[in-house]
């Protein structure tokens, strides 16, 4: 897969001390298939702001909710089908919409769609269900 030239990114060593992991950690969640990270020429890993993103969500399932690696692959797992699953309905949704366009029907939104974002890790606290910040 190629990457954005101009995006963000970084190398091993200023990722393992931004998030405070050792480097041999991000080797092994290479290894396990959790993280893949681009590569120079001379086979430097490059981390992008993507990378980034889902290297947070891992660590905040072992940090913070305690998931081993055999777990952490599985929801991963669930989580990447559960997005292109969402993108295909999208596209599904696209078609009709335009179907209905060109067959002179207007389509209305709700409100509340507009303001929807992709599923994000929840905690349970005692007032109840909190969105993640």
């Amino acid at each position: 897969m190629r990457r954005d030239s101009k995006a963000g990114c970084y190398m091993i060593g200023v990722v393992a001390i931004r998030y405070q992991i050792h480097p041999q950690t991000l080797r092994l969640y290479e290894r396990e298939g959790l993280l893949l990270p681009s590569r120079t020429e001379g086979k430097t890993r490059l981390y992008s702001e993507e990378d980034l993103e889902r290297l947070e969500f891992i660590l905040s399932l072992t940090r913070d909710l305690g998931v081993n690696l055999a777990g952490v692959e599985v929801v991963m797992s669930l989580r990447d089908r559960m997005q292109s699953m969402q993108e295909e309905m999208q596209q599904v949704a696209e078609g009709y919409e335009a179907r209905l366009r060109a067959a002179g029907i207007q389509v209305e939104h709700p409100t509340f769609e507009k303001n929807l974002k992709a599923t994000s890790l929840v905690k349970l606290n005692p007032q109840g269900l909190r969105k993640r910040s």
